[in-house]
Parts: C-alpha cells; structure tokens; sequence
C-alpha cells in the first residue's frame, strides 16, 4: 500500500484501491449511511482544511505537542513492562498509524530497542481483517502483537476488537491508546481528554491515505481491506511534521496528570443520548477527537462543551469548525470528555 510513510516507520497491510472508488461527498455518504448502507463501502472527499483551520491546527500543534509527547512517553513505558521488549505494534488504520510510529520512535529513544511496527484494518459492525491478522500471526508469537489507536471514545472499537480476536487464540485484546477519557484501559498516557494534534486532521496526517474499505466486488477474500492514497494532496502533507514536532518533545521523565474518575464515559454517552432524544448511540461521539472527526467528515447536528471552555486552547480547531460549518454548540455538564460531537439524524439532514 503506497502512503506517504517510510516502511521504517511502519508496514501497511492494507490493499491500494486507488483510483477504485470514486469518494463522494459528505451529505450523501450521511443519508447512504442512515438509510443503513455502511461507512466502510464508500470514500469521503477529504475536506481541505481553511487557511486559519490550519493557522489554528499550527497553534495547536505548537501548544499541545509537549502533552502528547508526554502521554506518549508514559504509554511506552507501560507497554515495555507489560509487554516486553519484543512487542510487535499493531495499530489501527489509520487514526492508529501515527501514534504507532510514535511508540515506535519514543522506544527506540528511551530503550534503544527497534520495534516492528505493522497496520491493519477493524471496521466496526465488520471485524477486523482475518487476512492481515493470518499474515502477522504466520511471522509472530500471538502474545507479542499489541493494537494501539489514538484515544477511546466510547470504547466501540475496543468492544469489536474483543469480539473480533476470540477466534486467534492467544492474542490479547488490550489496546494501548494515547487517551482514554472513557476509563476502560489502563494502558493507556492518561485518562484525561487531551488534545491529540492528528485528530484535527485527515489524510494529511496519516500519511495520505483513506480510511479503511471493504466491499465485495473490489476487496476479494484473499484480499487486505483496502485504502486509498490521496496523492493529489502531496503538497498538503503534514504527516512527518507532526510525528516530528511530537518527537521533539520527547523526554526519559514523561510528566502526566494523575486523574482519576468513576464510572464509565459510555454511562455518560447514553445521558447525552436520553437528553437529546436519541435510539442510536452511534450518533454520539465524545471526546475531543471523536468530535472533530463529526466535524470533518459527517453531517453534525450539535456540538457539546463545557461552559468554561469556550474559550479553550484545546478546543479551537472545535471551535473554528463549528463556526465554518454554522454548528450549534450546546454548553453540557461533561465528566469524561472536553466535547461531544452529535451526528445529524437522517429526517434532519
């Protein structure tokens, strides 16, 4: 699969279907995907970010590279002890890719020990891809591959991964992550809500390719599920900038806030949900990266934060989208998360 990536960083098992689908655009693949046809049989158009988007994602950057380099510090070091020095990271295409690259890098800099690092696909209400995983576990011990993701929103893609790995025995279903606000990991850098500057981006920070594809007439069953590569925005690329100004800010003594809560961020999902009069759960998206991902490539219908964050760093690049696209943003009494996104039901879009 062609990226913008080195394979040093990392080795993609996912097919090329560049050129196979024609992306479509937001509002369609919304009412597709509410009348029941899946996310993952269609391609969005990338949106391409505004100039003061990206004035606002640079600021960001520049501010919350040091916390991320932190968390990510923090999370290596409990996958060393946990897991050991022959851990093979496994991460998830493709909010996964750049933080898989992280550890792999922050590993290399804090042990000196040069970690194989591997992409794969898991679609929710699908699976995970049973060939990339036949392909891994023909090469590794099953105790040794490790998935990593970004952040925990609710915990949806944790919950297909359980599922999905009972039938590859002894490959566990821990997922290490950068964030989990939703408080059902503990391998995680922290289980504050932070700003992870690649979720505010697309393809541009994940190394230029889609997110992952599957359907039957272009993904056979011998096949990798497929992704895209948007080459046509090569000039537009920040992938290796932003894997380098996180890796800038690495340090041997990872400082991390110590937070702690009860319960469960789903518990407070399905409060949102009853709230504002919502059957479908999947409509509600926390956290501060689940809700710009609403932002950037589904139709919303509001955006939740607190009152006393209005005027957060943390949540401008939220802010900013919410103003281009004319989003309501709803003041909430969030626990868990910094924001909530909430998708657009299909009798309103």
């Amino acid at each position: 699969m062609k990226s913008s990536y080195s394979e040093n960083d990392v080795i993609l098992l996912l097919k090329d279907i560049t050129g196979m689908v024609k992306p479509l655009p937001t509002e369609e693949r919304e009412r597709l995907i509410q009348s029941g046809r899946h996310y993952c049989e269609m391609l969005p158009i990338e949106y391409v970010p505004t100039q003061r988007y990206m004035d606002i994602y640079m600021e960001a950057l520049k501010s919350f590279a040091k916390p991320t380099a932190d968390a990510v510090g923090k999370l290596a070091e409990k996958i060393i002890e946990s897991k050991g020095k022959n851990t093979v990271l496994v991460s998830l295409a493709r909010a996964g890719i750049p933080i898989g690259i992280l550890l792999k890098r922050y590993i290399k800099f804090r042990y000196d020990i040069d970690i194989t690092h591997f992409s794969i696909s898991i679609i929710r209400g699908k699976g995970i891809d049973k060939n990339a995983m036949k392909y891994l576990l023909n090469r590794y011990f099953p105790d040794s591959l490790l998935f990593v993701d970004g952040w925990i929103g609710k915990g949806a893609i944790l919950n297909q991964l359980k599922k999905a790995i009972c039938e590859f025995d002894g490959v566990s279903s821990d997922i290490a992550v950068v964030a989990d606000p939703a408080n059902v990991t503990n391998l995680c850098g922290t289980h504050e809500d932070i700003l992870i500057p690649s979720s505010c981006l697309n393809c541009t920070v994940s190394g230029l390719i889609s997110r992952t594809f599957l359907r039957d007439d272009i993904i056979g069953k011998d096949d990798f599920h497929g992704a895209a590569y948007y080459g046509e925005l090569k000039d537009k690329d920040l992938s290796y900038h932003f894997i380098n100004s996180i890796e800038e800010n690495f340090s041997l003594s990872p400082s991390v806030k110590s937070i702690s809560k009860s319960g469960y961020g789903i518990d407070e999902v399905k409060e949102i949900a009853q709230r504002y009069g919502i059957d479908d759960i999947n409509l509600v998206k926390p956290g501060i990266g689940e809700t710009t991902r609403v932002l950037l490539r589904r139709v919303p219908y509001k955006i939740l934060i607190k009152e006393d964050d209005r005027k957060s760093a943390e949540l401008a690049p939220i802010l900013r989208l919410a103003e281009e696209k004319n989003v309501p943003i709803d003041y909430y009494p969030l626990n868990h998360y910094r924001a909530c996104g909430i998708i657009k039901k299909l009798a309103d879009t």
